[in-house]
């Protein structure tokens, strides 16, 4: 890991990230949206397991606990981390850091490919309109209800597929789900993208 660095948000509030592996020029950045407010640790082991590959940015999400800032600002926030990452990083959000992936892409920010595990989407909830390649990816052993809703949101999005991991709840291993998004990433972002 390098050391932690910071970015300033639209609205001026600094947001604190790090980056790990070298990076390539050939390879994109990924970078990881916590599925909670706060510190973004919890992406650390994964993030270890993909900068094998691309070089990979978590950053601290905006609040701690339910602090409730509201989801335009977050985005800014994910904006102001993709720029340091560069041009064409894909985007891998757990929970409701999957929510916040989708809101940016539909919002216009730059991301090259998106990846969401489990987001809290029913079918009563307005589906962003999001362009980009996205991955749905769900637990086999999650309960029911959020492993339909992994497909029908996969449905409601032009550009999107969907992976069941065998096995895995909401508390993903990171060894397993690894495999699955460096393929997606290098399979949605074309090498011609990143030149």
């Amino acid at each position: 890991m390098d050391e932690v660095k910071r970015v300033v948000s639209r609205d001026g509030t600094p947001i604190a990230y790090a980056r790990y592996g070298p990076g390539a020029a050939d390879r994109p950045a990924v970078v990881l949206v916590s599925g909670t407010p706060g510190s973004g640790a919890d992406g650390v082991p994964l993030a270890r397991l993909l900068a094998r590959s691309h070089p990979v940015y978590v950053y601290d999400r905006r609040g701690h606990g339910g602090s409730g800032h509201p989801l335009e600002r977050e985005v800014e926030d994910l904006a102001a981390v993709l720029s340091a990452a560069g041009p064409h990083a894909a985007v891998h959000g757990t929970g409701t850091g999957g929510v916040l992936a989708l809101a940016a892409a539909a919002a216009g920010v730059p991301i090259g490919a998106v990846s969401v595990f489990e987001p809290p989407y029913d079918g009563r909830r307005p589906v962003p309109e999001v362009h980009a390649r996205v991955l749905v990816v769900d637990g086999g052993a999650s309960p029911a209800p959020v492993r339909r809703a992994a497909r029908e949101l996969t449905a409601r999005l032009p550009r999107a597929r969907h992976r069941t991991l065998t096995g895995q709840t909401h508390e993903v291993a990171p060894h397993v789900l690894a495999p699955v998004l460096m393929d997606f990433v290098a399979d949605a972002v074309e090498p011609a993208d990143v030149s």
